[in-house]
């Protein structure tokens, strides 16, 4: 990796960090630039517009979400093991990895009626995550670890929405419950499934 793209790579994991506290709109040049502690020319070099710099921004996020969810869930046995393994590293992702929360759920709220490249960019992200949730419980099917008429497409919307909650039960309102009532709802939902 050369130095330029060291130097990328630093500037997209403060952005990344700084998107999950303010959002996308709160990500600006001047902001990053005082936080990376570069000079707004020295960014444009790597970013020709606020835009530019949001898509980039999502396609970071969405590599390092690849890299400390996807991937390492599917190193988990198949089935009910590796929907499992998704659903806790995801939690972790929420909390852990960043110090804001998800930056997905904060753009899809800033960008759900908004068009343009960082929103296409984001829905097409958003399907391709969705898709990742449904195969993982249709190969729980096939694993007989979830029931034949399991309908995988809405096991993924209810995944889906045990995460948002959590997200905002735990950032927005603070609650102390919010990872039991999570874990109590997911039990409930692989229940449903057929898992026993």
């Amino acid at each position: 990796m050369s130095k330029g793209d060291d130097t990328r790579s630093h500037i997209l994991r403060r952005a990344l960090d700084l998107t999950s506290e303010v959002g996308f709109e709160g990500l600006t040049i001047g902001v990053l630039a005082k936080l990376v502690r570069m000079s707004k020319s020295g960014l444009y070099a790597h970013f020709e517009s606020k835009e530019d710099l949001q898509r980039q921004v999502l396609e970071h996020a969405a590599d390092h979400f690849v890299d400390v969810v996807v991937r390492k869930a599917i190193a988990e046995p198949r089935g009910l093991p590796r929907v499992r393994a998704l659903y806790q590293r995801w939690l972790d992702w929420t909390t852990v990895e960043l110090s804001g929360g998800c930056p997905f759920f904060a753009a899809a709220i800033e960008y759900d009626d908004r068009p343009g490249p960082v929103r296409d960019k984001l829905v097409a992200q958003q399907h391709e995550v969705l898709e990742t949730v449904a195969r993982a419980a249709r190969i729980a099917v096939d694993a007989g670890h979830f029931h034949a008429a399991l309908d995988a497409e809405q096991f993924a919307f209810e995944f889906w929405a045990i995460l948002q909650a959590y997200h905002h039960f735990a950032r927005l309102l603070q609650r102390a419950d919010a990872r039991s009532r999570a874990d109590q709802a997911f039990d409930s939902l692989l229940r449903n499934a057929g898992a026993t």
